[in-house]
């Protein structure tokens, strides 16, 4: 390192944001995160007795990936590189391995590799590191903010172990705003500041568990403040927290995930009655900028899977709500879907309908397929009448309540049951009136 690299990393390290200044150095600095680098955990132990293998850290933003590797940086006694892998090309790479084998064979040290948003690596990047990370050349930290399992290689997995790291408790949070405020070696405790507690308590609520928005919220709200002329110190109060951070977090990927969680729970919600749930995860969607066409789709597949002819007027409102949403758009979209979302739910249930078709599929899959029953057949057709197709059919409005009792389902399926009405909402009425027409 020359004179002006020094210069220079002193210059980052006294002006990086807070976020980054208020990193731990030490595991037992570390906030939160207890299932995972708890004293009794292997995460916790192997770090201690620098026994590290690859490891690939997964979460949300702000909830420690890159500190937890820091803090492996000041606890090793391996050499430690690292790679953004939004920037980081192949010649990158190459050269941290060049200088991984010789420190391995020269003075038979080890190195750490941490690979930031490995997730960004193509295909291609991530199977050049696999063959060294196999050997030891490298052992490997990658940190990812997507579900692993669908964005890094199934070879690296396999010789990774994964931890999955929580987003913060408000708690976490709350201490460290106060390390933030108060701390005059890592946090900005120099600037004389104070933190009310309903501020403290907002910041820690608002930021959803991304420590570092919490973070740049408090560094702005000091370095914007004016002192209080009364003690010469700033204040940090609701308003001024509210200034800082004007929207709560939402972590929703549309590719990972959170997205398959999200609507899950917005599936299950219409389907176990629950409208407050369902249009709460709606609204989480929306907020999160989710395509108004795929929330209108489950609608309407939930409104015939799990409503169906419980209330046959669901599927008409969901693929009304649709029609409209589309050719209306944001933001009166969200009214429109919020009305399907609620009736849906609101509705009285019933899969008997879809179960019917499986229970239909099965059969027709498992058991030997019989000829439509001649009476059944068409008749129309040249030749068909000749061949006896269509006689003996009952026509069904010749006879009261347009109903005749007759063969529908082919020869030796004649007592099979596939549909079956529940006492739900109008089905109700269905199976009474299926049941009548059987006396």
């Amino acid at each position: 390192m020359d004179l002006f690299d020094y210069m220079r990393e002193n210059t980052m390290e006294k002006e990086s944001p807070l976020a980054s200044r208020l990193r731990p150095s030490a595991l037992d600095e570390v906030v939160g995160q207890q299932h995972i680098i708890g004293k009794d955990k292997l995460l916790y132990r192997a770090i201690k007795a620098d026994k590290l293998g690859s490891v690939i850290f997964y979460g949300p933003p702000g909830t420690g990936k890159t500190t937890l590797a820091r803090v492996i940086a000041n606890s090793t006694s391996a050499d430690f590189k690292q790679l953004n892998a939004t920037v980081a090309g192949k010649k990158d790479m190459e050269e941290i391995i060049k200088e991984a084998k010789d420190a391995l064979g020269m003075y038979g040290k080890k190195t750490i590799l941490f690979v930031d948003e490995i997730h960004r690596f193509n295909k291609g990047q991530q199977d050049y590191l696999l063959p060294f990370v196999e050997d030891g050349t490298v052992i490997l930290i990658g940190a990812t903010t997507e579900n692993p399992y669908f964005e890094v290689n199934g070879a690296l997995l396999s010789r990774s172990r994964i931890f999955e790291l929580k987003t913060l408790e408000k708690d976490d949070i709350k201490e460290l705003i106060r390390r933030a405020v108060y701390d005059r070696e890592k946090g900005m405790g120099s600037y004389q500041a104070v933190i009310d507690e309903d501020a403290m308590d907002f910041l820690a609520d608002v930021a959803n568990g991304d420590a570092r928005a919490a973070l740049n919220a408090v560094e702005l709200g000091i370095m914007t403040t004016d002192r209080d002329t009364s003690d010469g110190k700033i204040h940090i109060n609701i308003d001024v927290a509210q200034e800082c951070i004007q929207k709560r977090v939402i972590r929703y990927d549309k590719a990972g995930d959170n997205h398959y969680d999200t609507i899950s729970a917005f599936i299950k919600s219409m389907r176990g009655s629950d409208p407050d749930a369902a249009v709460y995860y709606l609204a989480r969607m929306l907020y999160a900028g989710e395509d108004i066409k795929f929330i209108a789709r489950r609608i309407m597949i939930c409104a015939s899977e799990d409503v169906g002819n419980a209330d046959p007027q669901a599927l008409m409102v969901a693929v009304s709500a649709a029609q409209a949403a589309e050719r209306i758009g944001l933001p009166e979209a969200q009214i429109i879907l919020s009305q399907a979302v609620t009736y849906v739910a609101s509705a009285p249930k019933s899969n008997a309908a879809c179960l019917a078709v499986f229970d239909a599929l099965d059969a027709v899959k498992n058991q030997k397929t019989m000829p439509v029953p001649v009476h059944l057949q068409d008749s129309h057709y040249k030749g068909a009448g000749k061949l006896g197709h269509g006689q003996g059919y009952l026509y069904a409005h010749d006879y009261p309540n347009h109903y005749v009792k007759q063969q529908y389902l082919p020869d030796g399926m004649e007592e099979a049951s596939f549909y079956r009405p529940t006492e739900n909402g109008y089905e109700k009425k269905i199976k009474e009136h299926l049941d009548f027409l059987k006396k």
